[in-house]
């Protein structure tokens, strides 16, 4: 038998908590409830979640700072869509950028946020294999630089270590898993914000150039990252994986 998909829903309002929860578990799904991020920890420390919905707004640690914090702990491989209450670009530019996968502004139809969820996770199966990388083989080589998959930054030819947003280490991920392979606008907006919409129909473009500032890449070389006319973008430097031997 097909075991369920278990979603974790965090919300300080118990209504919520228990209306999303009763409409997930009617749909198809096993669901988890908890107030705050203390309760969230326990469940994640006990159970396996197969997404995390999670609030902004609440008391205390946020859904923003829940939210970098879990990209920056064993749980960093969960999907995470967030509930905000401000339909606000920047509000969600800024969710999207501490490492959640797709949100939902309230208030919000049930029906949409099952959508949403059952999007997430069935894109995160599609994402290539090679996403589950050892601990051992956690570095991903291309040119002079690394990419620490687990800590979720840059090293160049010194090991100096360059921050990346959520968003840029996203966009940088996707482009190492599709090598030599050109991607279109679209493609890369589903793969790295989980959506398509308007608002943000030209938000990858941003997101390659802030890119090619870490990488210092410039626009005219394009040494790394190219863009392909009419088409989106190619990823041009070979890759390779450091650490199979440990």
């Amino acid at each position: 038998m097909k075991q369920l998909d278990h979603i974790l829903i965090v919300d300080d309002d118990r209504d919520i908590r228990e209306m999303v929860a009763d409409y997930l578990q009617k749909n198809g799904l096993r669901t988890t409830v908890a107030a705050d991020g203390r309760e969230m920890r326990a469940v994640l420390d006990t159970h396996a979640v197969d997404l995390i919905v999670l609030d902004v707004m609440m008391p205390g640690e946020d859904g923003l700072v829940l939210c970098r914090n879990l990209r920056a702990s064993k749980h960093r491989s969960i999907p995470v869509l967030m509930l905000t209450a401000r339909d606000d670009a920047t509000d969600r530019i800024i969710g999207l950028e501490m490492g959640a996968d797709d949100y939902v502004v309230k208030p919000f139809s049930a029906r949409e946020l099952l959508a949403r969820i059952n999007a997430v996770i069935r894109r995160t199966r599609m994402l290539p294999p090679n996403l589950q990388i050892s601990e051992a083989s956690r570095l991903i080589a291309f040119g002079q630089w690394r990419l620490d998959t687990s800590a979720r930054h840059l090293l160049d030819e010194q090991d100096t270590v360059i921050a990346l947003s959520g968003a840029e280490f996203r966009l940088l991920r996707v482009f190492l898993d599709h090598p030599q392979r050109v991607l279109s606008r679209d493609q890369l907006l589903n793969l790295t914000q989980g959506r398509d919409a308007e608002h943000f129909d030209r938000s990858i473009d941003l997101l390659v150039s802030r890119l090619r500032q870490r990488l210092q890449d410039g626009a005219r070389e394009q040494t790394y990252i190219k863009t392909v006319r009419s088409e989106g973008y190619v990823f041009s430097m070979p890759v390779t994986l450091v650490g199979d031997e440990a």
